[in-house]
């Protein structure tokens, strides 16, 4: 899928549900309608109405234009409206055996992607599906998750930490399910945590968990008790040192020399100006963070967070997509849409690769080691249907956003 063409505004022949399955019998037993010989069919489940269908038609989009610059004739993309919900992703599956798919890509949110595999079985179909959603417990028996799982995230950003020799690290996390599941991938890699802090993310005062986090009050009084020593002991050399203290609030450093925060907007940008303000910052302290701060916008504007490194996707890829996305539709891509760009060109290839023995888009096809080259980097899936993908590191400065590790572009050397 990494595949580039001079895009003009497609025009991509995709076939509406009804046309295909307007004599399809009703539910009990269906047939699965046969496609022509040779046609690839292949289902995409979004939500094109209801409170995601700005998302849904956009990500649709990306789908459409990854068949104008990769598809061949034979390739057919059937388009299924989920109406964002659970029940509408079963009866957009139901719709998508009928009508012959052989592979769904979609639906967008975990309840709907599992409501979609559970009627898929319902008809003994092996059928494969490719979602977009990054809950890992919704992947596996043939579900396979393209969107980007915390535990990858965190772990290449503290490989890379640990790289530099920062070992200390403490988590500042929401206390909520994403939360727990970056503290989680953080314990369980070989450094560990040294502490992790929970936060209520609706809340808009952290004064005191901060304080506390940053032993600000023990630091405070160890400088208290230095300057009185100091003044005590009255000699040139002691009062030249007192002075040199007039413009600190404490005296040494926090016990942990990084500190990972997963929140973006404007719980990030709170946290990091008081963790500064309570003397937790650079270069004593590295603020780390994940693919969340890659959405965020004017990282650079906030002096906290100068020199704070996290963990993205490489850069080039999006640039292309985002620039040919524009040309074809008007306007910038939202961040999901690469994910059905990418889902859309692994199915085109597979569907004009010799197919392994056990089918065109069986799970030995769509888990092939070398992995597949898309517009957010080289990935490929696991046994558990996880997405593997290795992650660039970036450093935030006042120029603005630089790469300090670039992402590898294959698994060659990844399964050594």
């Amino acid at each position: 899928p990494n595949e580039t063409a001079q895009v003009s505004p497609p025009q991509v022949n995709v076939p509406p549900p009804a046309a295909l399955s307007r004599n399809a019998p009703q539910v009990k037993n269906i047939p699965v309608e046969n496609a022509p010989q040779g046609e690839a069919r292949v289902a995409i489940l979004l939500p094109l109405s209801g409170p995601n269908a700005k998302l849904g038609r956009a990500m649709l989009n990306a789908a459409q234009l990854s068949l104008f610059e990769l598809a061949d004739n034979n390739f057919v993309l059937m388009t299924y409206d989920t109406q964002g919900d659970a029940e509408g992703a079963a009866r957009a599956t139901e719709n998508a055996v009928r009508d012959g798919a052989r592979l769904i890509l979609g639906p967008l949110l975990a309840k709907s992607v599992t409501a979609a595999h559970d009627r898929a079985r319902i008809f003994n179909v092996n059928l494969n599906i490719v979602a977009f959603s990054n809950s890992s417990e919704v992947a596996g028996d043939g579900v396979f998750i393209l969107g980007f799982t915390p535990r990858q995230q965190v772990q290449a950003i503290l490989d890379y930490a640990a790289a530099q020799g920062v070992s200390r690290v403490v988590a500042l996390a929401p206390d909520n399910g994403y939360g727990r599941a970056v503290v989680a991938a953080a314990e369980s890699h070989s450094g560990g945590l040294f502490q992790t802090m929970y936060y209520d993310p609706t809340t808009h005062d952290f004064t005191d968990q901060i304080k506390n986090l940053a032993r600000y009050e023990q630091r405070r009084d160890t400088l208290r008790e230095h300057r009185q020593a100091l003044n005590d002991a009255g000699d040139a050399a002691s009062l030249r040192t007192l002075r040199n203290l007039d413009k600190r609030d404490t005296l040494g450093d926090p016990p942990f020399d990084a500190v990972l925060m997963p929140d973006t907007g404007q719980n990030l940008r709170t946290l990091s100006s008081l963790l500064s303000y309570y003397d937790v910052d650079a270069p004593t302290v590295r603020f780390l963070g994940l693919r969340s701060w890659d959405l965020a916008s004017n990282l650079t504007t906030e002096p906290a967070l100068q020199n704070a490194w996290f963990s993205a996707t490489p850069v080039d890829g999006r640039i292309g997509f985002a620039k040919r996305y524009k040309a074809a539709f008007g306007g910038r891509p939202p961040r999901h849409a690469s994910l059905a760009y990418d889902a859309a060109a692994l199915a085109i290839v597979l569907a004009r690769t010799p197919p392994p023995a056990e089918g065109m888009f069986s799970r030995t096809a769509l888990m092939a080691k070398s992995g597949f080259l898309g517009v957010d980097g080289v990935f490929r899936f696991q046994s558990d249907g996880v997405a593997e993908r290795p992650f660039a590191i970036f450093e935030i400065t006042r120029d603005g956003i630089i790469a300090r590790h670039p992402a590898p572009q294959t698994f060659q050397h990844l399964t050594n």
